[in-house]
Order: structure tokens, then sequence, then C-alpha cells
């Protein structure tokens, strides 16, 4: 399976009420769970950096990686940048 890092920024609407955002977050998950059944999430980090979110997840249908972003956005009402992600030493082999 392919590596995918989603770096995701909240926008303020996101915001607005603590308890609404854990709500909202757990809603984007839940549809992210139905909807995307081929991408497995392997971790997911909050940060106090450039991104508030580092998702770390794992598909081969870059598809579905696509929509997980897009539902992301949607609903999520953030800004996303997905990146994909080689291990190191299988990195340092390809040289």
């Amino acid at each position: 399976m392919a590596t995918y890092i989603i770096l995701s920024r909240f926008s303020p609407e996101a915001f607005r009420e603590p308890k609404d955002f854990k709500k909202l977050a757990s809603d984007v998950s839940r549809k992210i769970k139905k909807e995307c059944p081929q991408v497995r999430w392997k971790a997911s980090y909050a940060t106090l950096g450039r991104f508030d979110v580092i998702d770390v997840v794992e598909t081969d249908n870059p598809k579905q990686l696509e929509k997980v972003a897009m539902i992301i956005r949607a609903y999520g009402h953030s800004t996303t940048e997905t990146l994909p992600a080689t291990p190191w030493n299988e990195f340092l082999g390809a040289l």
C-alpha cells in the first residue's frame, strides 16, 4: 500500500464552539470511514505549526484518497495538502 500525508488547516468556521468542533470531527471521521473503505488511517496528530492536523494514511486507490481530501475540505471546513510518502530507506535505495 502507498503511504500519504494529509496536511489540514482549519477555517475559522470550524472553531466557533469547541463542543461543536468535536462533533464536526467525529462526523467527518465517520463519513470518511463509510465512503472511503480502501483508505487505512495510520495516525493523526494535532500540531501547533502551519498545519493544524497531520494524518498518515495508506491506500492503493488514489481516487479514494482524493475523496478523503474532498470530504475533509467540504465537511471539515479545512484546506488540505496531500503528499505521497516514501519510507526513507526505500527512497535511498532508489538513488
